[in-house]
């Protein structure tokens, strides 16, 4: 790319962008793309967190029956038709494991979504205190957004 290339490029990306606005949408609040609620959030969060409760108890085939030494009814399955020379029984094992690997991958996306929604509403809900009170005047009234529009010009 030759210089006058470069400075062609710069200039296209430069008339593409838009000043930053706050509090305003071109066509209004309903151009958004994207809106969330705290209360959306919670109710994500709230059904990952049921969801994580409801898979431990109910998808777990690996310990459903277990015996004395450990094993779950699958798995006490798969060893008596191994041992019958069944070629299933292997098979069966091989669907225990993948399965349980499965359960556990969803358990832990349940839990990473429930935590991190929960951070994600604590975080946002301190950093709009924080971003409030660090744009007062001098005499605790709020700051006008047409004169913080002003310092992004």
């Amino acid at each position: 790319m030759g210089w006058n290339d470069w400075d062609q490029a710069k200039a296209d990306v430069a008339a593409r962008q838009t000043p930053m606005r706050l509090n305003q949408l071109p066509g209004g609040a309903a151009d958004a793309d994207l809106v969330v609620h705290q209360d959306d959030l919670g109710a994500v969060g709230h059904e990952a967190f049921g969801l994580h409760g409801r898979l431990l108890k109910q998808a777990d085939i690996a310990g459903a029956g277990i015996d004395q030494q450990g094993s779950g009814s699958t798995m006490q399955a798969a060893a008596a038709l191994k041992a019958s020379g069944f070629a299933l029984g292997g098979e069966l094992e091989t669907t225990v494991s993948v399965w349980t690997s499965q359960v556990r991958a969803v358990l832990q996306a349940c839990a990473h979504i429930s935590n991190h929604l929960d951070h994600s509403k604590k975080a946002h809900a301190a950093d709009d205190e924080a971003i409030a009170a660090s744009l007062r005047n001098r005499d605790g009234s709020a700051v006008p957004v047409s004169r913080l529009d002003a310092y992004f010009r």
